[in-house]
C-alpha cells in the first residue's frame, strides 16, 4: 500500500502534514504525555499530562534552602516576610554595600522579600539594584555569594520578562560559575539558567553566543546527580524553544552532549530516577526536530532505548516504579518517531528485537489502570514495529500476544485503531499468510477484524481464510 500521510506538529500549533513510511505514524513535539490530538480519556493521565507540562517541562522549578512546615503540616513550603517597599529595598542595599558582618542576614532579607512578584518588579526598576546584586555574586566571600546566588534563582523565576531580561548581565557569570567545585552553588546557577532561558527571547539569544552549550557539554561530566538534573532541566527549555531546530539543536549535535545523554539514560537508573528522565526526554526533543537523527542512530540511539526497555520491562515486578511512566513515554517516542523517519533521509531503522513486543505488553498490562495514557504510546510504537515488517507482525502471533492486544481494545476507539486497523491493513496480513495452516491463530485474527473492523476489512480476512490464495502484501 502507498505509504499515507501522518499529521505531526507542534501541540497547540499548526499541524504540517509529514509524510511516514508504510503508515508509521510520526508523534508531536507536544509537552503532554500523549500524542498530540489523541487521548485515551481518564482524569488519571490527564492530570498526569498537565502535571508533566506545567511543572517539569516548561515551567520553572524554585530551589529553597530555609523551607519550614507550614500551617497545614506541609513540608517544603517557605514562610516568607511581606513584600518590601522600595525605601526598604533601598536601605538593605546600602547596608549591603557598608560592608557590616550582617551581610549574609541581610541578603537573606532580601530574598525572602524577592519571593513576591511586586518586590522583584520594584528591585529590578531601582537604578543600579542589579549592579549591586551582581557585585555581591561575584564575591570572594562564599556565603555571601551563595545568598546572592538565591536572590538571582528568587528573580528568575519570575513570570515577568522585564525582570528576566534584568538578569542579563548575571548570565556570563552564571555560565563562568557551572565549573565551580561547590555542588550546591552549581546546581543554583544551573536552575537559574534554566528558568531565565524558559521566560526570555533575550537570554537564549545572548546565552548561545556566551557559550553556553560548550559550558554543558563539560558540566556533564560531572559525577554529581544534583548536577546532572538540573543540567537536564536547562537543556530541556533550550530544547524546547522556537528556535532550537535551527539554532540549538545544531550545535548540541556537535557537542559531545548526545553521547553522554545516552550514557545516562542508559545507567540502569544508577544515578536516581530523575536524570535518567530528564536526558530521556531531552533526546525526544532533539529526535522530534528531524535535524539529524542519521547522526542520533549511527551513536546507537536504537540499540541503547530498546535495551533499556528491556531492562525497565525485567524489573517491573521487582523494583518500586512510581514516576517509571515519566521515562518510559520518551523513550517510547524516540523510538516510535525515529521508526517513522523517511527512508530517503538514510535514516531506516531496523529493530530485530522480538523481546521489544513482550516488554510493551508488560508496560500495557501494569501501567493500563493508573496510567492508561502509557498504553497508547506503547502501541503507537507497536504500530510503527509492525508497518510493513512481517517478521514483527508473525511475532504478535507467535508469541501468543494476541488476546493480551483483543483485551486492549475496549480502552478507546484509538486504541482500536492503531491495536487492529493498523495492524490487520499493514504486515498483519502478510503474517497471517504465513501462519495459514494454524488454525488457532487464524480465528484470532477473524475476532479481531469481525468485531472491530469495518465490514470490507472483515470479508477480506474472510476470503484469506476461505482460500489458499495468497494474501495481498500491502
Amino acid at each position: 500500500m502507498p505509504a499515507a500521510w501522518r499529521s505531526c506538529g507542534p501541540a497547540g500549533g499548526s499541524r504540517s502534514q509529514v509524510r511516514a513510511r508504510q503508515s508509521r505514524r510520526a508523534e508531536a513535539l507536544g509537552t503532554g504525555l500523549g500524542p498530540a490530538g489523541a487521548s485515551l480519556g481518564g482524569s488519571g493521565s490527564g492530570a498526569l499530562r498537565k502535571a508533566r507540562r506545567q511543572q517539569q517541562l516548561v515551567s520553572k522549578r524554585l530551589l529553597r534552602e530555609d523551607s519550614l512546615v507550614n500551617g497545614d503540616g506541609q513540608a517544603g513550603v517557605e514562610i516568607a516576610v511581606e513584600p518590601l517597599s522600595e525605601q526598604e529595598i533601598l536601605q538593605l542595599l546600602r547596608n549591603v554595600q557598608r560592608g557590616t558582618e550582617e551581610r549574609k542576614k541581610l541578603l537573606s532579607r532580601l530574598r525572602q522579600g524577592l519571593q513576591h512578584k511586586e518586590t522583584q518588579q520594584k528591585f529590578v526598576r531601582l537604578e543600579g539594584s542589579m549592579r549591586v546584586l551582581i557585585g555581591l555574586f561575584t564575591s570572594s566571600l562564599a556565603n555571601v555569594q551563595m545568598e546572592a546566588a538565591r536572590c538571582l534563582h528568587e528573580l528568575s523565576h519570575s513570570c515577568d520578562p522585564a525582570v528576566a531580561e534584568a538578569c542579563l548581565p548575571a548570565t556570563s557569570y552564571l555560565l563562568t560559575y557551572l565549573s565551580g567545585h561547590s555542588v550546591e552553588f552549581t546546581e543554583l546557577c544551573l536552575y537559574t539558567l534554566g528558568n531565565l532561558a524558559v521566560e526570555s527571547d533575550a537570554v537564549r539569544k545572548q546565552l548561545l553566543p556566551q557559550g553556553i552549550i560548550p559550558a554543558l557539554a563539560s558540566c556533564i561530566q560531572s559525577p554529581h546527580v544534583a548536577v546532572l538534573e538540573g543540567l537536564g532541566y536547562v537543556l530541556s527549555q533550550l530544547l524546547q524553544a522556537r528556535e532550537a531546530p535551527t539554532k540549538i539543536i545544531p550545535l548540541v549535535l556537535d557537542s559531545v552532549l548526545p553521547q553522554h545523554m545516552l550514557q545516562l539514560v542508559s545507567s540502569n537508573l544508577e544515578l536516581g530516577m530523575g536524570v535518567a528522565v530528564e536526558f530521556a526526554w531531552c533526546l525526544h526533543y532533539i529526535v522530534c526536530s528531524h535535524v539529524n537523527n542519521t547522526l542520533l542512530i549511527s551513536q546507537g540511539i536504537v540499540s541503547t532505548l530498546v535495551l533499556l526497555l528491556l531492562e525497565l520491562a525485567s524489573v517491573m515486578s521487582k523494583a518500586a516504579t512510581e514516576g517509571l511512566e515519566l521515562l518510559i513515554c520518551p523513550v517510547l517516542r524516540c523510538l516510535s518517531n525515529l521508526l517513522a523517519e523517511d527512508e530517503t533521509e538514510g535514516c531506516k531503522v531496523q529493530i530485530q528485537d522480538e523481546r521489544l513486543l513482550v516488554a510493551l505488553f508488560l508496560f500495557m498490562q501494569y501501567f493500563l489502570q493508573q496510567h492508561p495514557f502509557l498504553v497508547q504510546e506503547c502501541l503507537w510504537l507497536l504500530n510503527n514495529l509492525t508497518a510493513d515488517e512481517p517478521i514483527f507482525c508473525s511475532a504478535v502471533l507467535t508469541m501468543d500476544l494476541l488476546p493480551a492486544l483483543l483485551q486492549l481494545l475496549s480502552c478507546s476507539r484509538m486504541v482500536t485503531l492503531l491495536a487492529a486497523d493498523d495492524f490487520l491493513s499493514q504486515a498483519g496480513l502478510q503474517a497471517l499468510e504465513q501462519h495459514q495452516d494454524n488454525p488457532q491463530l487464524q480465528e484470532r485474527v477473524r475476532a479481531l477484524s469481525e468485531t472491530y473492523l469495518q465490514p470490507a476489512a472483515a470479508s477480506l480476512i474472510s476470503c484469506a481464510g476461505a482460500s489458499a490464495a495468497v494474501l495481498p502484501s500491502s
